[in-house]
């Protein structure tokens, strides 16, 4: 049993059992709403934690209370070694997850059902290859449904992560509903959100009210699901399908107030929250053989109740001090 003193708890009570871990800042896509059109300065090698250093650092959060980690990126799947480490990760006894863009998920399936982890988050924001490809600025558009498919067929636990863009891809929300008619998975659509470079603009998003408003009109009777706890999304199923689907309202309608989550970024740095523009450097005392609890446990006390402290307008010069969010890890 941890103690209570050694959790991970903000001045507002919230224990933080959930760590997002981003393994690099290498993406093989190039999403515009992800990565600056003019690219972003990659972190070097060295700057980097190595696989070693994200097991000691995965543990020491463990010792902490955390019992879920996500994988992230950039791509995860594209990290050097990655199948050791989610293996030794595997042996922490904590929840894994991970959000991926799908092109390399054949190769680590078989590897996943044995490990354990089933719970995939998978982005994929249009079902036309064209636009695909518009996107992405890549085409790997039928590998990626494909991998969707075989990850349904070992009964993984996939999202479909869509981040609704208006004028881009808000014309195929209905279309993405419809692949809950039959499938056993949650298509989740994401607002739009503002991280340094991607010209965000609120009158480009899509928001929750907005989004019911089409599903219902299209398909009629809604039923509202029980959110689990800490849910960031409100969740939701069209009467007679199979799969569900969710709201990530982070602009419209907040979900800080129940936050447990806390970001690693590659190099290292800790992140309070998604809209942080301050940073915990890990890695540098860590390799220094420090102790890192007190570190944790003091840093989570400067985290904000909500969004980092930025009201509804989403100040720019707040978020354009921020990482992109290629470098965060999504």
């Amino acid at each position: 049993m941890i103690e209570e003193k050694k959790k991970i708890v903000d001045n507002f009570g919230r224990a933080h059992t959930y760590l997002r871990i981003s393994l690099t800042d290498r993406c093989n896509l190039r999403c515009f709403y992800c990565m600056p059109e003019e690219g972003i300065e990659l972190m070097e090698k060295s700057s980097i934690m190595s696989i070693e250093e994200i097991i000691e650092l995965a543990t020491t959060f463990r010792d902490l209370g955390v019992d879920t980690i996500r994988l992230t990126g950039g791509e995860p799947l594209v990290r050097k070694n990655f199948g050791f480490l989610v293996e030794e990760l595997a042996k922490l006894g904590v929840t894994l997850k991970i959000t991926t863009n799908g092109i390399m998920l054949d190769k680590f399936l078989d590897l996943f059902k044995k490990i354990g982890l089933k719970k995939i988050n998978l982005s994929l924001d249009t079902l036309d290859k064209a636009k695909s490809v518009f996107i992405t600025k890549r085409d790997y558009f039928e590998r990626i449904l494909k991998n969707i498919e075989m990850a349904l067929e070992m009964d993984m636990e996939v999202k479909l992560n869509i981040v609704l863009i208006k004028g881009v891809n808000d014309n195929e929300i209905n279309d993405f509903i419809e692949l809950t008619r039959h499938k056993n998975l949650t298509v989740k659509f994401i607002e739009f959100m503002p991280f340094k470079g991607n010209k965000w603009d609120w009158s480009k998003g899509v928001g929750k009210q907005e989004i019911l408003d089409i599903v219902s009109k299209r398909f009629g009777d809604i039923e509202e699901l029980k959110n689990p706890k800490h849910s960031t999304s409100s969740n939701f199923q069209v009467k007679g399908h199979t799969g569900s689907f969710a709201i990530v309202s982070t602009i419209t309608n907040p979900f800080c107030a129940e936050c447990n989550r806390i970001r690693v970024t590659a190099d290292g740095k800790m992140m309070n929250c998604l809209f942080a523009n301050s940073e915990t450097d890990l890695l540098t005392p860590m390799r220094n053989g420090e102790q890192m609890n007190d570190l944790i446990i003091n840093a989570i006390k400067t985290k904000k109740f909500s969004r980092d402290g930025m009201d509804v307008k989403m100040d720019a010069d707040h978020y354009e001090q921020n990482r992109s969010m290629i470098s965060i890890g999504g």
